[in-house]
């Protein structure tokens, strides 16, 4: 009797654990990728906007990384996504989806409001690339070579197109002279651009380089602009992809450029940012206050330049001299690149956190703690920031404050 009583005591135990276990589960929901922020205390939160749009790398054709509306003094969590590897790629927002790469080799598509996942497409390799998004396809660059066209809504494959090696920078996007096609401008560690029909991907016309092609291309004023590892900024046609001009940068180029007012700015590999004429060919400033590299891609404001550097700082310089405004420690190198948005300015850093500074000032506004590198790139749409981190998540924020 004494033995029976022992028996049924150890399964009340097993299914009182089990009662709890359930209980862990249904509280930390993951659904389709997506995991729900619960809390005791749930935090105040402004509802996402609708509308809103980040379609591609920095936000626009020209590269400048700024962002329409205001960012708040406090964000809140509201939703992360699980990937099964790192997410150096920055997301793309469109039409109430948010499109991003991940190591594990799927471009995803993702409900901007609801973190669910909407649709995966499994390349061959790893996607650090991001998506650009144009008359409703995805176009992303993977390790393995290719570059890919999606359904916007469904991520069926419309074509895919083979370079020569791998493709880590975002593409970019042009109307063709006449108006009557879209053109997608992409580099690749082959060396070379590539100008292709987004209806059928095939070839408009190609550039040729010295070396790999890092970064994206900047798109404006009938010019392409790009750095590469040659250590030129390639000035192109985008009618016909001949060269208007080279301008020698010292060292080569990672970083993608931006271009505003007939300038283009960029950083390069020898600790030098540099803003160059177009028009000239020539270089009117260098910005030296750096022991380290610059990966980090510029945020173009109406006085001032604000980009990352592998010293741990955020640098902010005026646009017209190059010189110091203020710079942002971290404890980490900042190789995510900077978006401008109203007064204030959001970025990553490897120390794994996601920063809000005041342009002003340089002052911190606010930060939350991932707790693994943020190489990707924030996008800012719709009332969100949503960015990736190498801890495989993508995080998505709005405004709000914590309880």
């Amino acid at each position: 009797m004494r033995a029976v009583s022992k028996i049924i005591l150890v399964v009340l135990i097993a299914i009182g654990v089990c009662i709890i276990l359930a209980v862990v589960i249904v509280s930390r929901l993951e659904f389709g990728g997506r995991e729900r922020v619960t809390t005791d205390r749930q935090p105040e939160v402004v509802l996402v906007e609708d509308g809103g749009s980040w379609p591609m790398f920095r936000g626009g054709q020209q590269l400048l990384g700024r962002a329409s509306g205001a960012l708040p003094d406090s964000m809140v969590l509201v939703w992360k996504f699980k990937t099964d590897g790192a997410v150096k790629s920055s997301p793309a927002i469109d039409d109430g989806l948010v499109f991003i790469g991940s190591d594990d080799g799927n471009i995803y598509a993702i409900d901007l409001k609801t973190g669910d996942r909407v649709w995966a497409y499994k390349t061959g390799d790893a996607v650090e690339a991001t998506p650009c998004v144009v008359d409703g396809l995805v176009f992303t660059g993977s390790s393995d070579t290719f570059l890919y066209a999606l359904d916007e809504k469904s991520g069926s494959l419309k074509w895919k197109y083979e370079t020569g090696a791998q493709i880590l920078g975002a593409a970019n996007w042009t109307r063709s002279p006449d108006g009557q096609r879209t053109w997608i401008l992409v580099g690749s560690y082959d060396s070379k651009l590539y100008c292709l029909d987004s209806a059928n991907g095939r070839v408009v016309w190609t550039y040729e380089t010295d070396s790999y092609i890092n970064g994206s291309p900047a798109v404006g004023e009938g010019k392409v602009i790009f750095g590469g590892c040659d250590a030129m900024i390639h000035v192109v046609s985008v009618a016909d992809g001949s060269k208007v001009t080279q301008i020698d940068a010292g060292s080569f180029i990672a970083a993608s450029a931006a271009i505003f007012e007939g300038q283009v700015y960029v950083g390069n590999y020898d600790n030098v940012f540099i803003n160059a004429d177009i028009a000239a060919g020539e270089i009117v400033w260098r910005y030296t206050d750096a022991d380290y590299p610059f990966f980090s891609s510029p945020a173009v404001g109406d006085n001032v330049i604000v980009f990352g550097g592998r010293d741990n700082r955020l640098h902010c310089i005026g646009r017209d001299d190059g010189k110091v405004v203020w710079t942002f420690r971290t404890l980490g190198e900042v190789d995510s690149s900077p978006v401008i948005c109203g007064d204030k300015v959001v970025v990553g850093s490897e120390d794994g956190r996601l920063y809000v500074i005041r342009l002003s000032d340089g002052s911190e506004v606010w930060s939350y703690e991932i707790g693994r590198p943020v190489t990707s790139s924030p996008a800012v749409a719709g009332g969100m920031v949503v960015v990736g981190s190498d801890d495989g998540y993508v995080y998505a924020f709005v405004a709000g404050r914590s309880p």
